[in-house]
């Protein structure tokens, strides 16, 4: 393993085989929920669009439990193998195949049994109840399904095979834009025709990205290695942070919802669900980036080579922020043009998306640092800096936006939470890279 591609490869080119299929693999998963939206949108009604969004939390919550489980065993399994420890590493991710299908079976069960009660939580009233509790009861059945997808997808590309999970997420793609076809548009089921063509996609995605673990021949595999309560504990804790990330994306779904659910009913929904899928497309690129490094920085990080670690850092912040300059002007001067693609006869809902997109756009100035910072955290196993900053985004800032910004501003003041929170969050960022100098600056020479 010493002359494993991650502490040897020029950083250049490990940026073209790790963060782009990273990147692309993101992006394609964020264009395959707005799939959903698009049809649900124009086949169906925006009232069914918007009851998917209030349904999403749930989502979030099966896609957030993957990722504390995921990111920490791919950072606590990047160190281990730049250690050379091999033994140690089928340990670590067998622990976390047996936990993560208890608790994605866990997940499913409560989605089953109660979710009736979960939409109602989650801020649907009594016309969205209906479609949402059936949305959630639909794809709670696809949980383990969508779970080891993510999982195996990632660990592929700590075995070599970055470019797999990219692939898995295109015929994922492919398959739910056919299943939608199908299932909301010529069979009329409409939201349940949704989550499951969404679930069958990631079926098919799970067909690909698990052939590498099925194979014992690989650096890590689901047949070796023994479960060790210690050493999934560690895995959690470390991905904590990403836990901490969806579920604050759930928990500032279900505020949103609500506030608009209070300043405009259900055309309050539709538009921000409108915004939320643009602003999520924004986000899954820093995401993308930030989950591309992940391997290059554990491992080189384990190795002890920590100037390649810094560079990577930085040039990963310069991307993100170039990246969020270039999509604030696209949101400023195509606003109209993308909320048209969701919905095309609902003029009021539009109004309300295009003057929102401007405000909510600004958080894209700051996000992109926030987003590398706290995955950088998490890559060298500083699991509490990098969960302080994953719940500063979403759950603290963006709580005390959403409770005192409308108060103030009026519906104005909702949008304008999520910049306030992203804005809040930089400012600990910074004060953070300020205690933790030596992963971000090199020592001076005494």
């Amino acid at each position: 393993m010493n002359n494993n591609i991650l502490s040897e490869g020029r950083l250049s080119t490990l940026y073209l085989q790790f963060v782009i299929p990273s990147v692309i693999a993101m992006v394609i998963s964020g264009i395959q929920g707005m799939i959903d939206g698009i049809f649900l949108g124009n086949f169906v009604d925006a009232n069914a669009m918007a009851s998917v969004n209030i349904a999403n939390p749930y989502m979030q919550v099966i896609v957030g439990a993957t990722m504390i489980v995921c990111t920490g065993t791919l950072s606590y399994l990047g160190r281990t193998l730049g250690e050379n420890n091999r033994k140690k590493a089928k340990d670590i991710f067998k622990s976390s195949v047996i936990a993560l299908l208890v608790l994605s079976i866990i997940i499913l069960l409560l989605g089953v049994l109660f979710h009736k009660g979960i939409a109602v939580l989650l801020g649907a009233n009594d016309v969205l109840l209906t479609s949402a509790s059936q949305y959630i009861a639909s794809i709670a059945f696809f949980t383990p399904v969508i779970s080891f997808m993510i999982f195996f997808g990632f660990t592929d590309r700590l075995m070599g095979k970055p470019n797999l999970y990219p692939i898995a997420t295109v015929f994922c793609l492919i398959t739910n834009i056919v299943m939608d076809f199908i299932a909301v548009k010529i069979l009329e089921l409409g939201v349940i025709g949704a989550a499951i063509a969404t679930g069958v996609s990631y079926l098919v995605g799970l067909m690909i990205v698990i052939r590498p673990v099925l194979s014992r021949k690989g650096i890590v595999n689901i047949f070796e290695g023994k479960f060790c309560w210690k050493i999934f504990s560690h895995s959690a804790f470390n991905g904590s942070s990403e836990g901490a990330t969806y579920v604050s994306a759930a928990l500032t779904m279900l505020l949103f919802n609500r506030a608009f659910m209070s300043f405009a009913g259900e055309k309050g929904v539709a538009a921000f669900t409108v915004i939320n899928y643009l602003g999520n497309f924004v986000t899954l690129i820093m995401f993308g980036v930030s989950d591309g490094i992940s391997s290059i920085v554990s491992y080189n990080y384990g190795a002890g080579k920590l100037e390649r670690v810094r560079k990577t850092f930085f040039s990963s912040v310069a991307i993100n922020f170039l990246w969020g300059v270039l999509l604030i002007l696209v949101l400023k001067l195509h606003a109209e043009e993308l909320i048209k693609i969701f919905l095309k006869n609902e003029p009021e809902i539009l109004q309300t998306a295009i003057k929102g997109a401007k405000i909510y756009a600004l958080s894209f100035f700051f996000s992109g640092f926030n987003i590398i910072q706290s995955g950088y955290h998490t890559s060298v196993g500083n699991a509490l800096a990098s969960f302080c900053i994953a719940a500063s985004r979403g759950i603290v800032f963006a709580s005390i936006g959403i409770t005192v910004l409308p108060y103030f501003f009026g519906i104005n003041g909702v949008w304008a939470t999520l910049p306030f929170a992203e804005i809040m969050t930089f400012f600990l960022c910074v004060g953070l890279m300020r205690v933790y100098r030596d992963l971000y600056f090199k020592p001076k020479e005494l």
